[in-house]
């Protein structure tokens, strides 16, 4: 009975011990650090948030590649690839000089062009069999209609959204659009009578391959310039607008549908 008793005793001394070591808390572990953003990451942000809200050119948001509509056009102005940006002004230059300084009309450049195109293949193709030589492979030319289709969707879209956009300025509903239309035909007019079409194409088409390029490389200066030129223009509009808009009568507002 002393052994069993024994016995008894230690099994409840080892259980009590089992359950105090269960009760007991155990050690948390510790807390994770949390990542405290670095100074390089800090000024990275401030400095992308602080470029965000830089004034840009007639309020682009997005890059000038990008605002020029991207793809192969957009490469062709910012002369991402030199030699075909070079050769499609060379080519445009070729031409203003041929109708402009040389005085040809368009319909006899194309029919000199064809005659002598036409007649150099006519007389490889029979030489051919002359000089022991392949004659000319002349390729297949089809203009696909989906193409056509698209133009002509383009074009129909561009000039009928000109039309409505003409016809809002004319009922006199926003005044600042009608003076700005009224100011570019008068620039229009200016340059017409200054220069024949070709010429103005011509200038247009120079423009495009000079100025986008020069803004991106200088474009922080160019808008610093800008910003300050458009504050300047926001004080001259706000005081004609007092002295003399605000005294035109316009025209019925449009009723909003709910």
């Amino acid at each position: 009975m002393e052994k069993l008793a024994d016995k008894l005793h230690v099994g409840d001394s080892s259980s009590s011990s089992d359950s105090d070591n269960d009760e007991r808390p155990r050690p948390s572990a510790p807390p994770a650090e949390v990542k405290q953003p670095s100074f390089s990451d800090s000024a990275a942000t401030a400095a992308a948030d602080a470029k965000a809200k830089v004034f840009r050119l007639f309020g682009r948001e997005q890059p000038i590649h990008k605002a020029l509509g991207g793809g192969k056009p957009a490469d062709v102005f910012l002369w991402r690839n030199r030699n075909i940006s070079a050769g499609v002004l060379g080519g445009a230059t070729a031409i203003w000089i041929i109708f402009e300084l040389l005085g040809y009309h368009l319909l006899t450049f194309l029919c000199h062009g064809l005659i002598f195109s036409v007649g150099v293949l006519f007389l490889w193709s029979n030489a051919s069999s002359f000089i022991n030589k392949s004659p000319p492979r002349i390729p297949e030319v089809i203009i696909p209609e989906d193409l056509v289709v698209n133009i002509a969707l383009s074009t129909r879209y561009e000039i009928n959204r000109a039309f409505a956009n003409l016809r809002q300025i004319a009922l006199g509903r926003d005044i600042k659009k009608f003076l700005m239309v009224i100011a570019a035909f008068w620039l229009l007019s200016v340059l017409g009578s200054s220069c024949n079409f070709l010429t103005l194409v011509y200038i247009v088409f120079v423009v495009l391959h000079t100025v986008p390029v020069l803004y991106e490389k200088y474009e922080d200066q160019i808008d610093s310039y800008g910003e300050k030129g458009w504050v300047e223009v926001k004080k001259q509009y706000a005081v004609f607008d007092e002295k003399v808009l605000s005294k035109v009568p316009r025209g019925p507002a449009k009723d909003k549908k709910h």
